[in-house]
């Protein structure tokens, strides 16, 4: 039986959530209607529309957001792969 490891579940959330936060800025940045500014307003602690130094923040934040999936979801799926899984 194999274990998922919570670093590389959270490195991938983490790269593949801070890869969308970036793909939605330049979004709202070619269409200013702003649609996404909201989302992250609410989402992200300390974030306002747009300085560097909130862009940044913004993209530790969702890169963190990320750690936090890997850390919780990887060991309740070992947990439950033990329990329910198929030997």
């Amino acid at each position: 039986m194999k274990y998922l490891d919570w670093k590389v579940v959270g490195f991938s959330a983490g790269s593949f959530l801070s890869f969308s936060y970036v793909l939605c800025v330049i979004y709202d940045l070619i269409f200013p209607a702003h649609a996404m500014f909201e989302a992250w307003y609410r989402l992200l602690p300390g974030f306002t529309w747009l300085t560097w130094g909130s862009f940044f923040l913004g993209l530790v934040e969702t890169f963190l957001y990320g750690i936090y999936a890997g850390l919780v979801f990887a060991p309740l799926y070992n947990l439950f792969n033990m329990k329910l899984g198929k030997p």
